[in-house]
């Protein structure tokens, strides 16, 4: 171990820190290592002509998870659904899985849930993809196809370049499998970089410094980035952070929103931060604590976090970004450790 890693090991927060800030580099990475990749596995799912997707994941992957089905239903015009594993693994359900693309999405590639539920889906007619951040993992041997995400060793507790790595990696297989090619390497990794130092984290961080619950929103392809974001917030912090979408926040969980429950709110521009205007409006009608995370012109108002604009498709590998800083700032401030939450570990195994 280097002088600089030892030392990164023993300050608190350190590790996430560095972590979030490597992602712009991680992004470059992948872009220049890994289309290949994604080009092999894009001509063997088209080659198969799947009729529907089926995504299986847990805890953070599961956000990207559903970041990939809004993705394969919008783009390629696909039903997705998101798979339950325990129906397999401890129900024994065996359903009928011709013409479907199993993916299974792991950073670690070793829940035992996952891996058991791949294997049931090939034996069931799909054709098995794993996404993960181990080629070496037990999951991706398991799964006819691999994508290998290459975020590098993540240290900190908390996943935060293995998200946004695994989301950059899912967009480009519907990119390539949809023969779109639409990607800008160098502007999203330059919108990354912006992220990674935009102002006024550090201020909405000692806003909410003293709070211990929030209410997270956003509609489309904002939503995942809102459950993750919460998931974030509380595994660093410990605060009782829910998620919602925008459209299911209207239909009950409003009433509980006042001035002493303070709302982040995820409003990039287009169609998801036109759909997030009336819900702004009765936000702001309740007298929420309303901060906006968007662009300028989604943002209009203090406290907010500005953001760098990008394709709305793409805003989820931005918008997190803030946010993983907003976790680690707020954890260090309520005087934890957002390296080594307590009670969690790097891998996560459920069966």
């Amino acid at each position: 171990m280097t002088t600089d890693q030892s030392t990164a090991a023993t300050v608190p927060g350190a590790l996430m820190a560095a972590e979030v800030a490597e992602q712009p580099a991680v992004f470059d990475r992948i872009l220049s290592e890994g289309l290949g990749d994604v080009q092999t596995v894009a001509a063997r799912i088209r080659e198969t002509a799947p009729r529907f997707v089926m995504v299986a994941a847990r805890g953070t992957s599961d956000h990207a998870a559903l970041y990939f089905k809004y993705l394969v239903e919008i783009v390629l015009g696909l039903p997705c659904g998101l798979a339950s594993p325990s129906t397999t693994t401890a129900y024994g359900a065996e359903p009928d899985l011709r013409d479907v693309l199993w993916v299974a999405v792991s950073q670690s590639g070793g829940s035992p849930d996952l891996l058991e539920s791949t294997r049931a889906a090939g034996r069931a007619g799909a054709l098995t993809l794993a996404v993960t951040n181990k080629p070496e993992s037990p999951l991706a041997a398991a799964a006819e196809l691999h994508l290998d995400v290459r975020a590098g060793a993540e240290r900190a507790v908390a996943a935060t370049k293995t998200y946004t790595a695994t989301l950059l990696t899912l967009w480009l297989l519907v990119d390539e499998w949809s023969a779109r090619r639409k990607i800008d390497g160098a502007a999203l990794v330059a919108a990354a970089e912006e992220a990674v130092h935009v102002a006024g984290v550090t201020e909405v961080a000692g806003h909410y410094r003293f709070v211990d619950k929030l209410v997270l929103t956003g509609r489309g392809y904002a939503y995942p980035t809102a459950r993750e974001a919460a998931l974030k917030l509380m595994e660093t912090s410990y605060l009782a952070a829910h998620a919602f979408s925008g459209a299911d926040l209207l239909h009950g969980p409003l009433a509980m929103v006042d001035s002493d429950r303070p709302v982040l709110a995820l409003v990039p521009h287009g169609v998801a931060g036109r759909a997030m205007r009336p819900v702004l409006d009765r936000l702001r009608d309740r007298g929420a604590d309303l901060t906006v995370v968007g662009d300028a012109e989604s943002a209009g108002q203090k406290p907010a976090i500005v953001l760098p604009r990008v394709a709305e498709e793409l805003s989820p590998l931005i918008e997190i970004i803030p946010m993983q800083r907003l976790a680690h700032a707020m954890a260090l401030a309520r005087h934890e450790n957002p390296d080594a939450p307590r009670g969690l570990s790097k891998v996560t195994r459920t069966t």
